[in-house]
């Protein structure tokens, strides 16, 4: 995750146009439009799948059970609760706050397009929250992680049999952390305008904790993979630095407060946090151009000239994805699938789409359009390009296959996730031990669970797809896949 500036000369050459065309035109492979309003209500109901602890009586994926329901009794805390980040039984706090944030933006800014599947997201924001809230119920401590992940990793488990180390991490004053403070501080900020009319008191809750957490990262500065290193590191390192984090923190209270002083904190430090540093990437390591797009919104709509840079910012990043002109790091399949190095590539496919929805509709509120270089792009071109995008992911792709499970006729059967891949405690009560899964993990027979709605990491630079557990890079679903996914199913649900 090398970090590439943005301050280079944008051309728009006559073939950049040509692979616009290229990649915008999609081959009718899926049988008609895809069913966005279904593969909605799947992408939402994947959550449920990855719920840790005391399950609910209005749980609607029944083959789970409880799990993990001692989890901080070792540290004198209840940190039951929250969310399995993807296939393993660790509860990662970095990117299930990133999840919280993303998903809670998705209900923002397309909720009203989500229709009787509102509901479903709430629930899905608020059971991240009040495990976000526990984890940040002492002052100065932020409780980041249950499980420990080599010990986790070691085993093919169902959460419901966990027998593995479930230690306790945590950050404070001596071993700071201000990268995944400032996302908690974020993703409570962005719940709290969830739940703004819906729980007032809550809401108020939410904004509170973020304020004093925020002020937690702001104070005591460093990354929590040097505090942390043995624990974290090399699940959810840290690569890009705590930086992108407090500004992304102070963003997201500025819209949920619109306080003063997160505006000038942003002013302040908008140089020495570096938000200039946009490279082609948004993810839950990387915030910088999800800043950009998230403070653009005001200077479009007039109310924030002060912004201004961060505008100009957000337009250099939405041109270097565009065909033609986008980085080396950004590169696209022969079938139209944006592709990045590294792994679990649909995390990437995803969260870069929500971002060109989102500047898409800021800019169409507007009446603006992106300057790049001698040409612009449209708030209808970047939509289109967003678009394309989910397409391939539910099945407009070479392979004919949806990278959703459980949505079209054909889609991933052998996931790398434990819980789907074992048999289910239903059908299977007796316990399963740490070895005893192996078994399960190397066979070739499909996942005898199916996880609905999980996406995949997806196919590779050829749109080649191995639907192999043990590839774990392809197969693996994560939840900071779909959040940023249910916004853009929500609006193109409604406007297809």
């Amino acid at each position: 995750m090398a970090r590439i500036s943005l301050t280079f000369p944008v051309i728009f050459p006559a073939i950049i146009v040509i692979s616009l065309a290229l990649l915008l035109v999609s081959s009718p492979v899926t049988g008609g439009s895809p069913d966005y309003g279904d593969a909605l209500r799947k992408c939402i109901l994947f959550f449920e799948g990855q719920r840790s602890g005391k399950l609910p009586a209005d749980q609607r994926v029944r083959w789970r059970g409880d799990s993990a329901l001692q989890d901080g009794a070792t540290a004198g805390v209840d940190l039951t609760g929250g969310y399995y980040d993807a296939g393993d039984n660790v509860k990662f706090g970095f990117p299930m706050a990133f999840t919280t944030t993303l998903l809670s933006w998705s209900i923002i800014d397309f909720g009203k397009n989500m229709g009787p599947e509102l509901r479903n997201a709430v629930k899905g924001v608020r059971w991240a929250t009040d495990y976000l809230l526990k984890a940040t119920a002492k002052p100065d401590i932020v409780f980041v992680q249950v499980g420990d992940a080599y010990s986790d990793h070691s085993c093919w488990e169902r959460p419901e049999d966990m027998d593995t180390l479930r230690t306790v991490y945590k950050i404070d004053a001596n071993h700071p952390g201000s990268d995944v403070a400032g996302e908690t501080a974020a993703a409570l900020a962005a719940a709290s305008i969830v739940f703004r009319s819906r729980d007032p008191a809550y809401s108020r809750l939410l904004l509170h904790r973020a304020v004093k957490v925020f002020n937690f990262a702001d104070k005591h500065r460093g990354a929590y993979s040097g505090s942390l290193f043995r624990a974290v590191c090399p699940f959810y390192c840290d690569v890009n630095g705590y930086q992108d984090e407090l500004l992304w923190g102070a963003a997201w209270l500025h819209k949920a407060s619109n306080m003063r002083e997160y505006r000038e904190y942003i002013v302040r430090n908008e140089v020495v946090l570096r938000a200039g540093d946009t490279i082609n990437e948004f993810g839950w390591d990387n915030k910088h151009a999800g800043i950009n797009v998230l403070i653009s919104k005001e200077v479009l709509m007039g109310k924030a000239e002060y912004f201004e840079s961060f505008k100009q910012n957000a337009d250099g990043f939405i041109c270097s994805l565009l065909p033609g002109i986008s980085h080396p790091q950004v590169q696209y399949s022969p079938g139209g699938l944006i592709f990045k190095a590294g792994g679990s590539n649909m995390q990437h496919v995803t969260s870069l789409s929500f971002l060109l929805l989102a500047y898409s509709n800021y800019l169409s509120h507007a009446n603006k359009v992106v300057p790049c270089g001698e040409r612009s792009a449209s708030p209808a071109l970047l939509k289109q390009l967003a678009k394309r995008q989910v397409d391939y992911i539910l099945g407009d792709n070479p392979l004919q296959m949806s990278y959703m499970v459980g949505y079209s006729t054909r889609f991933p059967q052998r996931i790398h996730h434990r819980a789907s891949s074992l048999p289910s405690v239903v059908t299977h009560p007796a316990h399963i031990a740490c070895k005893a899964g192996s078994k399960y993990y190397l066979s070739q027979d499909p996942n005898p669970n199916l996880l609905v709605g999980a996406v995949v990491g997806g196919p590779n630079i050829s749109d080649a797809f191995p639907d192999s557990r043990p590839f774990f890079q392809e197969s693996e679903p994560t939840t900071y896949i779909n959040a940023p996914l249910v916004g853009l199913l929500a609006y193109f649900s409604a406007h297809p």
